[in-house]
């Protein structure tokens, strides 16, 4: 399958997410349950995302990056933690 992104396999970006989403949710010190309360979800789905088995919707993507004040592109690996883009004309810098 052709993608934007040429030959760069979108896999990582899920891969980026599920390990950005754990490290945020622990250095905030909140577990899995208490994280889906906030997001009025359950746990297994955190469990789920974080483990890559499936990924939230576009709204609840919105809603985790707000509430751990980062962009929805840090949380699929499109740019750092320094806001500066990892792609540039579709290409991984």
């Amino acid at each position: 399958m052709s993608s934007y992104f040429g030959d760069f396999p979108y896999n990582i970006f899920m891969e980026i997410f599920q390990r950005r989403l754990n490290e945020l949710r622990k250095a905030s010190g909140i577990s899995q349950k208490k994280f889906a309360e906030i997001l009025h979800t359950n746990n297994s789905s955190i469990c789920d995302w974080e483990r890559g088995r499936s990924q939230p919707d576009l709204e609840t993507l919105a809603e985790i990056a707000v509430y751990f004040g980062v962009s929805i592109d840090y949380l699929l690996g499109l740019e750092d933690e320094f806001g500066e883009k990892l792609f540039q004309d579709k290409t991984l810098i």
